[in-house]
């Protein structure tokens, strides 16, 4: 099959109605509902995001606005919008459909005016969408002009237009970033990566209204997919990385640290740099780094003390360097990290290891970087693996969270007894209803997490906040603080409050805090608050997945009994699990709860 993600568009749309019957079998797909509301024609944008998300486990389906009016659809005449009922809405507009652009005359003075009137026209669409919907917005900005009969002066003054649309993407950055239903997609960034002379096409605009090449609808629909696949946690976690002729020029076991090729020496010496900077920049912001090498593993770790070295082996979650089959160590990596190898990217300079991996581990994502080092970034890049759409201060702190996992487990073998050991730990548990701080985090858990997943429904940001402020619901976050270091928030519960009781319809956790007794200290609050509100029964839902298996039984350890009344409409692999309030005990033993950790 294709690698869409690399191919060219003439080959996608030769072969996209065969290929669209093929994606379109796939079992697991995940239905979408995406409204794309249009400056200008849309179907091309479309019929390739179709593909590119129907290969992500996608099942989309698409509402285009009439050419032209995204304005009206979403002010005016919004019923057939509101009837299709989308799950993300796009706003596809260009330059051309900017209204309040200065006329020639304007001054320093005016310029300001015309930046919030034209800002003011789209508050006002996404004002109305989030009335009428409540679902997420994806808005793109502008790029520039194509082109400027000012000339240079078009970025200076205050009648360019080039100035213009410059001051309107950052008062459209400032908007989005304090609106939670809001995502930017930067199209001005896009374009100018991409290029603006390959970016319009004016024969087709003037015959069909298609603004765009087919080329540029294809970067434009790779960039929606990414920020589609980061909102329900499709992102890659994991950047597993070969070592020689990867991270450095030259094989050090042969050549020795001496003579491996980084630093700024030579022009390859700092490509390879650049490459190392670039993955530390990753692991800055919450990607895992790992290594798997075919290599001794003291000679390999050895490379890393070569003082121009960037990378040192302490930003490293995970390290094999062995002669044991790449697979094979790629399979340890996932378990050591608890991840799936779907969140795992493999760069390695060596073609036919990059083929026995793609072959032997599905899911791994395994570009087909080449042998030039000045090309790496740029292929990672173009394959928006790691796209997020927020970063919270778990992202950053996620690798040191990981290590401290490392000296959690050595610790544990000193304890005669596993409540001993838990005990050392020291643990300090906040756990507390949604806050508006942590939706963010609350968002990017429950669509990231499979295997410690009961359910594994996803939300939107818009739809958790939604839940958020519907008293109609519970919702918890746990926050969980240790000797070693603080996890951050790694468990979600969602409860739907009914009649016959309060319904869980999210539990999860992240994999890293396993066995450590925060699941207990989660139920002992949702009794303690369901019982406030008197509730008496809770209802447990385990649907079970490719990946979840692992909690198949975790109602009845909690001491859940199965309820037999089967709800309708409910998954026919699902079941439901009842606990009788009347007489709970607390469970919890080993954590400390507080109201709040650090203040």
């Amino acid at each position: 099959m294709l690698d869409l993600d690399f191919c060219r568009v003439d080959e996608i749309l030769n072969v996209r109605k065969a290929l669209r019957r093929e994606l379109l079998a796939r079992e697991g797909l995940q239905d979408l509902r995406l409204a794309v509301l249009g400056g200008s024609t849309t179907n091309e944008i479309v019929n390739l995001l179709e593909l590119l998300l129907l290969s992500n486990g996608f099942r989309p389906v698409f509402y285009q606005s009439e050419y032209g009016r995204y304005y009206e659809e979403a002010i005016h005449d919004s019923a057939a919008l509101i009837e299709f009922a989308p799950d993300i809405i796009y706003i596809h507009t260009s330059y051309r459909d900017v209204r309040n652009a200065p006329p020639l005359q304007c001054n320093e003075e005016g310029l300001p005016g015309y930046v919030t009137a034209e800002l003011a026209r789209y508050r006002e669409i996404w004002s109305s969408l989030e009335e009428k919907l409540g679902c997420q917005i994806i808005q793109n900005n502008f790029e520039m002009p194509p082109f400027a009969p000012l000339g240079n002066m078009d970025a200076v003054s205050s009648a360019g237009e080039s100035r213009f649309l410059m001051q309107l993407n950052a008062a459209f950055a400032q908007e989005a970033s304090g609106n939670a239903r809001l995502v930017l997609q930067d199209v001005c960034g896009l374009s100018a990566r991409f290029g603006l002379d390959r970016w319009f096409d004016w024969n087709r605009y003037f015959s069909y209204k298609i603004l765009l090449t087919s080329e540029a609808n294809l970067e434009l629909a790779r960039s929606l997919n990414a920020l589609v696949r980061a909102m329900y946690g499709k992102s890659r976690k994991v950047l597993v990385l070969d070592l020689d002729n990867t991270l450095w020029g030259g094989v050090i076991g042969d050549d020795g640290v001496e003579k491996i090729e980084i630093g700024r020496e030579t022009p390859v010496a700092e490509a390879y740099t650049a490459f190392q900077e670039y993955c530390l920049a990753l692991r800055n912001r919450g990607i895992l780094l790992a290594v798997c090498s075919k290599n001794d593993d003291e000679i390999a770790k050895a490379g890393f003390a070569h003082p121009s070295s960037v990378l040192k082996l302490e930003h490293f979650s995970s390290f094999k360097a062995n002669w044991e089959p790449k697979p094979d160590n790629i399979l340890v990596i996932a378990k050591e990290l608890n991840l799936g190898v779907d969140s795992f990217v493999f760069v390695d300079d060596n073609p036919a290891e990059r083929a026995i991996v793609a072959a032997q581990v599905p899911g791994v994502a395994v570009p087909d970087i080449g042998d030039e080092v000045v090309r790496y970034v740029g292929i990672l890049n173009r394959g928006r693996y790691f796209e997020p759409v927020s970063l919270s201060e778990e992202d950053m702190q996620r690798a040191a969270q990981y290590a401290g996992n490392s000296q959690r487990a050595a610790l544990q073998t000193k304890f005669s007894s596993y409540g001993e050991y838990l005990d050392s730990l020291e643990m300090v548990a906040e756990i507390a209803p949604f806050e508006p701080v942590y939706m963010d985090r609350i968002t990017q858990l429950t669509n990231k997490t499979n295997q410690f997943n009961l359910t594994t429904r996803r939300y939107t940001l818009a739809e958790m906040n939604s839940v958020a402020n519907n008293e109609g619901f519970l919702g918890l976050y746990g926050r969980l603080v240790d000797r070693f270091g603080d996890n951050g928030l790694i468990s979600v519960v969602l409860g739907r409050k009914e009649a016959s009781g309060l319904h869980l319809d999210l539990w999860l956790m992240s994999c890293r805090v396993l066995k450590r007794d925060l699941e207990l200290a989660m139920l002992d609050s949702v009794a303690e608050r369901a019982a406030a509100m008197n509730i008496r029964t809770v209802y447990g839902y385990y649907l079970p997945t490719s990946k979840n298996a692992m909690v198949a039984d975790f109602y009845p350890n909690l001491g859940f009994s199965p309820f037999r009344a089967r709800p309708e409409n409910l998954h026919e692999e699902a079941t439901v699990w009842t606990l009788d309030l009347t007489e709970y005990r607390k469970r919890n033993q080993h954590i400390k709860i507080v109201e709040r950790i650090n203040g």
